[in-house]
């Protein structure tokens, strides 16, 4: 299995030469090679994590394919067929199994309403908690994508929730709201709390991949 990582949140996970897509979004660049997409999952409602630009796209190479949400992506996708998932929910198609944790967005601010937000654990090795710190209890998360940048993150609470999932590799993701010295920073303080377990960090640039 292997998981790329595009501009900000945006991942592919390619098995069996199927892809699944996860939080294609404004802060993304257009994707290629979309012939083999099976799924896509968008965490939550945010436009940096779904956009309908995008979903045109990946939907004319690869018309009728489900995409997966929580209730308020349906809200907020409202041309879209959006299959509604929630925490606790497992959906298997083609080559990937999607169990679904979390169920809130993390707190921006209390003016700011809380949204809902999933977190996709995918075929039991891949970990992506969207905006959130939502842990996969249970599960032995080979790579996980760890969020390092965001008005509602802080990078000790990242640090604590890379520590509770224990993690064979990280890389950070969510991180085009840094600059480069910022980001920088954030990866070193992830990459210390993945060694403490004994896992790697790995520095993936965009269109930068690693298998699991």
């Amino acid at each position: 299995m292997r998981v790329t990582k595009f501009e900000h949140a945006a991942l592919t996970i390619e098995n069996e030469g199927s892809k699944l897509i996860i939080d294609p979004g404004s802060f993304t660049l257009p994707l290629s090679d979309l012939n083999t997409v099976v799924a896509v999952v968008i965490t939550h409602e945010h436009p940096d994590h779904w956009t309908a630009d995008h979903l045109d796209q990946i939907l004319k190479y690869a018309p009728g394919i489900p995409i997966y949400g929580p209730e308020g992506v349906a809200k907020a996708a409202g041309g879209y067929d959006i299959t509604v998932v929630a925490p606790g929910d497992t959906v298997t198609l083609d080559d990937f199994t999607l169990e679904f944790f979390g169920g809130t967005h993390a707190v921006i601010h209390e003016s700011i309403p809380v949204i809902q937000n999933v977190g996709v654990l995918v075929n039991g090795a891949f970990y992506y908690p969207g905006d959130s710190y939502a842990v996969p209890k249970g599960a032995d998360v080979k790579l996980l994508a760890a969020p390092i940048g965001a008005p509602w993150l802080k990078i000790g609470e990242a640090m604590d929730f890379v520590l509770a999932v224990k993690p064979r590799q990280a890389f950070g993701t969510h991180d085009m709201t840094l600059s480069v010295i910022g980001r920088d920073m954030a990866r070193a303080r992830l990459q210390w709390a993945v060694e403490q377990d004994g896992g790697q960090f790995l520095a993936l640039e965009p269109n930068e991949s690693a298998d699991i």
